[in-house]
């Protein structure tokens, strides 16, 4: 369970606004050890009742089981599709490579990829993950797959992605940017969003709001646990989960007493 002083710690982190723009912070370890005890079912949750819906990167699938959760800022990447003249192994030398963006890539940093959903086409292989998990990249998200998928899972890199598939990117994609805005899974993700990554796959947070969300998952994640221990007792579903009045008063009640 998470105590109510973690709560209030959290909600001491919210982002520093210089106007319309929102800065980045650093992740602080607080919000950061508090989200990775959130799921990313809690998560969509609380932000369905903030009205956003579009929030889950679909295909984002852990590469292995085991991979536990993750939670980091956003690095973006942006592919678009193959055009024969950009798309070939000499445009991994250029300035705009994928080589280039991995040099760029900070400590903790979550990898996302937008590959379009593309299957055909590997995006990374196992000397890219090395170099990646070298410079201490927390893990990498792409609705896209991967390569040298053995290789791969040897560099220990966490990964969430749609598979595996043998030819390298140029044979279907063209990279063309990193840290822009991107669609992954059909998702709008921005630089330094929150992202949390679980068995379910991988959420954004929008930077803006990640301490009130993460205020309210907490509380949620809290809230479901005592949920369950009633389940276990044999109360009954309606007026339990979704919680009425009664239920409140009476979570409220003995959460005061532990």
């Amino acid at each position: 369970m998470i105590a109510a002083r973690t709560l209030a710690t959290i909600a001491s982190h919210d982002p520093i606004l210089d106007g319309d723009k929102v800065q980045t912070t650093p992740l602080s370890d607080d919000l950061k050890q508090a989200l990775a005890k959130v799921t990313t079912a809690s998560i969509t949750t609380i932000l369905l009742k903030k009205g956003l819906r579009n929030v889950w990167l679909r295909g984002t699938r852990p590469i292995k089981a085991g991979q536990g959760r993750l939670v980091g800022r956003a690095f973006t990447l942006r592919f678009v599709p193959a055009r024969e003249d950009l798309a070939t192994p000499e445009s991994w030398g250029s300035p705009i490579s994928t080589r280039a963006a991995i040099e760029a890539m900070p400590e903790g940093a979550i990898v996302v990829a937008d590959s379009m959903g593309t299957t055909d086409a590997g995006i990374f292989g196992d000397i890219l993950c090395a170099r990646m998990a070298k410079k201490k990249v927390a893990g990498l998200v792409t609705d896209g797959v991967m390569r040298d998928m053995a290789g791969v899972l040897a560099t220990g890199l966490p990964v969430w992605c749609q598979g595996a598939a043998a030819p390298p990117s140029v044979a279907g994609l063209t990279f063309v940017a990193w840290q822009e805005p991107i669609g992954c899974g059909g998702a709008a993700v921005f630089p330094n969003d929150m992202i949390v990554a679980d068995d379910d796959g991988a959420v954004v947070i929008p930077q803006a709001i990640v301490a009130e969300v993460t205020k309210a998952a907490v509380e949620q994640e809290r809230f479901e646990t005592w949920a369950v221990e009633q389940v276990e007792k044999g109360v009954p579903l309606p007026g339990l989960y979704p919680p009425n009045e009664e239920t409140k008063a009476r979570y409220d009640a003995e959460m005061k007493k532990r």
